[in-house]
């Protein structure tokens, strides 16, 4: 492993394009400040008791596993090995973001079904200093020469979703790397070229085969099968890998060199980019990608979108992300008395209405603000969210979009997103703070492989359809150079002095608003730990369907909301929850993960 060195002179010379200048934040009102909360933030460097147990946890009840309390920084992540080499670097004196990116150089490969060099990413950033949020957007564009009938098949129709998938037409420019490398660059304490090492040594010498990745590589999903991930996969006796074994990486080795040595430019240009454009050319419905494509690539950096919410400041980034959903989520809720019912009936139907009545907005606006008028301001504006807050009545009514300030006539947009995503959250010791979800789209995206690592399916999360059934554009249309819609929402939780209060985020597809949503709920309106929120029954509402966790509930919730007219059905269509988070307590930070994934919660 690389030895890590702290950085002596500034990366850059001059702020890089699409650096972030300072922003004046509008005032945001508050009825009062719990003292409870005071006391939180007044004692957040105070170290953890042996014996501390979560917040909301039972008298008695052994501690959870996943969670831990610190002052010296937090990682929370979805696999073990990824966890530790962020550590590695927090140790050696590297802040949130350089932990950030060694944790998404080892999730590349200990997770490949999830993330990759090959995909893309939203960040959210906490600037301890400052107390400034910026939203980091790496979402994969398409190529210059996409046009709106992208996915359409020769007889004119649009393509079916597994060919579409499988198709070099899925993949997108990757920007993960290149988004990461301009937050390093402009809040990174050691040196770019150091932040590989542990990737580097687990591809080149070995890692223990997970069990996700095992149970993906052997399972049915048509990426599965392709030839690149045979041959990947495959043993020499011709069986597939199993979890526990150990297999090595060299060509990802290879890459991570590369990339520790000439930063994205190693991806978007030379040998890697020319690997990359020869690939999605092969096969049925080959891409139009080019060189030029992928050189063009910039990511972009932005004030994050930030409202109020109780006594709270929630951020997450801007459109095309999920940040807007949630956000008009939160700001639906606030005008219903959730708080006052915690896990029972009534606090999960309220939940259920309010996602009903953000799906429908999301569904119909949402899409690349640098292509087409998204309406956020009217979304998030507090006469639309109490107007749309009193359409949740007694029992489930029908639920169409609203009309807010701004919105243009859209078609309803029927894009479905598969599952292959990860999140991760890092604290370091000056208090800085990284929500980033990042994807590869499908389970090893496309299923074509380039010099180690899978080549994302970003560009199915566009509508494959230019218009829908009432001939209006539908806002989630491709184009050249377009990012699609995106469900990624890294939410950073402030209380009214901009002080750090907590961070979240999950991958899930479409569910991912509903997963975000979930944890929110559970920690600033129930209090409960982060970890006891993260572990809460999973609930999506949209349209008419209810899909959940049905055996989680208990019996009387279960009950209780057929009453109501919420009849809970198992199965998601989507990815399953792979919730992080981190929250402050009296005795410093604490994280919580999702039980369903492999993660952890550790400190350095």
């Amino acid at each position: 492993m690389r030895l890590l060195s702290t950085r002596t002179a500034p990366m850059v010379a001059h702020a890089p394009e699409g650096a972030v200048r300072p922003v004046k934040f509008p005032p945001v009102k508050f009825p009062f400040v719990p003292l409870a909360l005071a006391a939180v933030l007044s004692a957040a460097l105070t170290p953890a008791p042996a014996d501390a147990r979560p917040a909301g946890q039972r008298p008695g009840a052994p501690a959870k596993p996943a969670a831990a309390a610190t002052s010296k920084g937090m990682i929370a992540a979805a696999n073990p090995l990824a966890v530790e080499a962020g550590l590695k670097v927090l140790r050696a004196g590297g802040g949130a973001v350089d932990a950030a990116v060694a944790v998404q150089a080892t999730l590349g490969l200990v997770e490949p079904q999830s993330s990759g060099l090959g995909g893309g990413a939203f960040l959210t950033y906490y600037d301890a200093k400052t107390r400034a949020v910026t939203a980091y957007n790496g979402r994969e564009t398409a190529p210059a020469a996409a046009t709106d009938k992208w996915f359409y098949g020769d007889d004119g129709k649009p393509l079916d979703k597994v060919t579409g998938i499988l198709s070099g037409r899925s993949t997108g420019v990757p920007g993960a790397i290149a988004m990461l490398h301009l937050a390093q660059s402009q809040h990174g304490k050691l040196a770019w070229k150091d932040l590989f090492g542990e990737a580097e040594r687990l591809a080149d010498g070995g890692f223990a085969v997970p069990g996700r990745m095992a149970a993906a590589a052997a399972s049915r999903a048509p990426q599965a099968a392709t030839p690149d991930a045979i041959a990947y996969f495959t043993k020499p006796d011709g069986t597939k890998v199993q979890a526990g074994e150990i297999m090595k990486n060299p060509a990802y080795a290879a890459t991570i060199r590369l990339l520790a040595a000439q930063g994205p430019k190693a991806l978007l240009e030379g040998k890697i980019a020319q690997d990359i454009v020869d690939r999605v050319h092969k096969d049925q419905y080959p891409s139009t990608l080019t060189l030029e494509d992928l050189k063009a690539y910039r990511p972009k950096a932005t004030p994050g979108l930030c409202r109020p919410y109780r006594v709270y400041i929630v951020c997450a980034p801007p459109a095309p992300s999920g940040g807007p959903g949630v956000l008009e989520a939160l700001g639906i809720l606030e005008h219903t008395a959730i708080g006052q019912h915690r896990n029972d009936v009534e606090g999960w139907y309220l939940f259920a209405q309010a996602s009903r009545l953000m799906y429908a907005d999301r569904d119909r606006y949402i899409g690349d603000p640098d292509f087409i008028d998204v309406p956020t301001e009217g979304l998030l504006d507090p006469a639309y969210l109490a107007q749309r807050a009193k359409l949740i009545g007694p029992t489930p009514q029908p639920v169409g979009p609203g009309k807010p300030k701004g919105a243009g006539v859209r078609a309803p947009d029927r894009t479905a997103e598969p599952g292959g995503t990860t999140h991760f959250v890092i604290a370091d010791k000056w208090g800085n703070v990284v929500s980033m979800t990042t994807t590869v789209e499908s389970i090893f995206g496309s299923g074509r492989m380039v010099d180690g690592f899978f080549l994302n399916n970003q560009l199915t999360d566009f509508s494959f359809a230019a218009t829908e059934r009432d001939g209006a554009p539908a806002a989630n249309a491709v184009a050249g150079g377009k990012r699609p819609r995106s469900s990624m929402a890294p939410a950073i939780v402030l209380d009214r002095q901009r002080r750090f209060v907590a961070a979240v985020g999950s991958p899930g597809g479409p569910s991912i608003l509903a997963y975000n949503l979930k944890a929110l709920v559970g920690m600033l309106d129930w209090k409960l730990s982060v970890q006891d929120a993260l572990n809460l029954p999973n609930l999506i509402a949209g349209g008419n369907f209810y899909a959940a966790e049905v055996d989680k509930f208990s019996p009387d919730v279960r009950t209780g909301l057929e009453a109501r007219g919420v009849k809970l059905s198992n199965g998601f269509g989507a990815e399953g929850s792979g919730l992080h988070g981190i929250e402050v307590t009296p005795q410093g930070l604490r994280g919580g993960a999702d039980p369903r994934r492999e993660g952890v919660a550790k400190q350095p």
